[in-house]
């Protein structure tokens, strides 16, 4: 499981060592970690290293003394080295008299380098580039490495309001940033320095692959279809019959037990699955251990009576798309339950739950949302920011945006249901399920080979390719 910190936690986190060590020795020993990288990268872009050239771009704060350090030694290790000063006058002293020592140039200009180090502003920077450095990133024509986040990037939220870097790569130093998980295509690659932080609990966390596949639920030797869980599904009408049939197709293929349909959908699903047992009404559907409402389901008088049904029960309850609308009409419907319930909104559909747009901080939204109607919020986005009603997140980053397709959201809420009807609590129901869906959907892209760029999906094969997503997570968790 990966943490994440947010700015003030890393510098309280930085202030005993500071406080221990001699004068310089983190930066220095950070500084180094960042050599390393961008020594790696000119091998990986050219191929040699001697004589390939560096520009470092430096602000006035230790993020700026990070990269003259991280200079100096690559300089010593046969590097052109060539530094512009933003700010000279409060350039780090230190590392610029390391930096001059070691032979590297002080410059106006970018030149032609092969590799480009973002050493602007660090994690106490706010806003977006100031005009002098935008227009210098704006001539870069290389690859930019990020010293521990991309300026003009907030550290604490992603958030972007103007001009910004885009990194290849970030190198961050003794724990990960939510930028690096809120804003990956700002990020790139991310490499993590271990500078010796001790560190206590992160603001929130992501699963990894390895925990997604053992979290999966698989039968035992007793289980039957019954005690796998029984996922009960109401999506799809006659103007929108494809939700029905792709969420609750999403629901048998993510779960060894039993699915249950109710709605105006019957015939549809039951021609493409016929193992469901569907019918016509919610009230002759049966017993279920989890309810998934609202994908394609209307919003008219009769959808919204149906959803206060739904609501009603004492089991699990998802509810997406159609449902969210009719919930933003009446919030009380979420907040008289006891039993848990998951919201998967995106960004509109958030803006009518809470009565105002999601922001550029998109965890704080996700959690006053889920703390006013004690409910589990999956925000749907590149990463998805999963919160409960006690302020717990997960997140996961999609690594890419092939899931963003008509019906996605239905097969995403198919498979979070079954994972609620297995037992689940939402947020790791939510957080597997993301996880999932998005593997699912490059894989799909990719033509099922993980390492092959892919082409533009939708949402069929998407579903076509969640078994393999879950079959790579198990393997992975095996392992």
């Amino acid at each position: 499981m990966r943490g994440y910190y947010t700015a003030d936690q890393v510098r309280e986190a930085e202030a005993p060592l500071l406080a221990s060590l001699p004068d310089g020795v983190l930066m220095r020993r950070a500084a180094y970690g960042l050599a390393r990288v961008v020594a790696d990268e000119l091998r990986l872009y050219t191929g040699l290293l001697a004589s390939r050239s560096v520009t470092l771009l430096v602000g006035s704060g230790d993020n700026g003394g990070d990269a003259l350090w991280a200079g100096a030694f690559l300089r010593k290790r046969g590097v052109a080295v060539r530094a512009v000063l933003l700010d000279p006058e409060r350039a780090h002293r230190r590392g610029l008299e390391a930096f001059r020592r070691a032979g590297g140039r002080i410059e106006s200009d970018l030149g032609t380098p092969d590799l480009v180090v973002d050493g602007i502003v660090g994690i106490s920077g706010r806003g977006s580039l100031r005009p002098a450095a935008a227009a210098l990133v704006e001539q870069v024509r290389c690859p930019i490495v990020a010293v521990d986040l991309p300026s003009g990037v907030d550290a604490n939220t992603g958030g972007v309001d103007g001009p910004a870097v885009t990194a290849a790569v970030t190198v961050t130093f003794g724990a990960l940033k939510p930028v690096h998980v809120l804003a990956p295509q700002r990020c790139g690659r991310v490499e993590l320095i271990d500078i010796g932080l001790d560190l206590g609990e992160p603001d929130f966390r992501s699963l990894d692959p390895a925990e997604v596949g053992a979290r999966w639920p698989v039968p035992g030797p007793s289980d039957d279809k019954y005690s796998q869980g029984v996922v009960g599904v109401i999506a799809g009408s006659a103007q929108y019959p494809g939700a029905g049939v792709l969420c609750t197709g999403a629901a048998v293929t993510a779960t060894s037990g039993l699915v249950r349909y109710a709605g105006h959908g019957a015939a549809e699903v039951l021609s493409r699955f016929p193992e469901v047992i569907a019918s016509a009404a919610f009230e002759d559907a049966g017993r279920v251990q989890a309810w998934v409402v609202g994908p394609g389901m209307g919003t008219d008088a009769d959808a919204a009576a149906l959803l206060a049904s739904v609501l009603a029960t004492d089991v699990p309850v998802l509810v997406d798309a159609d449902g969210l609308s009719l919930l933003a009409e009446n919030l009380d419907l979420a907040r008289r339950r006891t039993a848990p319930t998951l919201l998967t909104p995106h960004a509109g559909e958030f803006a009518r739950l809470a009565g105002t747009e999601v922001g550029s901080d998109r965890v704080r939204a996700a959690r006053a949302l889920a703390s006013d109607l004690g409910v589990t919020v999956l925000l749907k986005g590149h990463t998805t920011v999963i919160a409960d009603r006690g302020g717990q997140v997960l997140v996961n980053d999609a690594g890419g945006s092939w899931a963003s397709t008509a019906g996605s959201g239905d097969v995403l809420s198919g498979v979070i249901g079954a994972l609620l009807a297995a037992g689940l609590a939402p947020l790791d129901a939510a957080a597997v399920g993301a996880r999932t869906h998005s593997l699912a959907a490059n894989l799909a892209a990719a033509g099922g080979h993980a390492d092959v760029a892919g082409a533009p999906i939708s949402a069929s094969p998407l579903l076509g390719s969640v078994r393999d997503a879950v079959r790579v997570l198990r393997s992975v968790a095996r392992n």
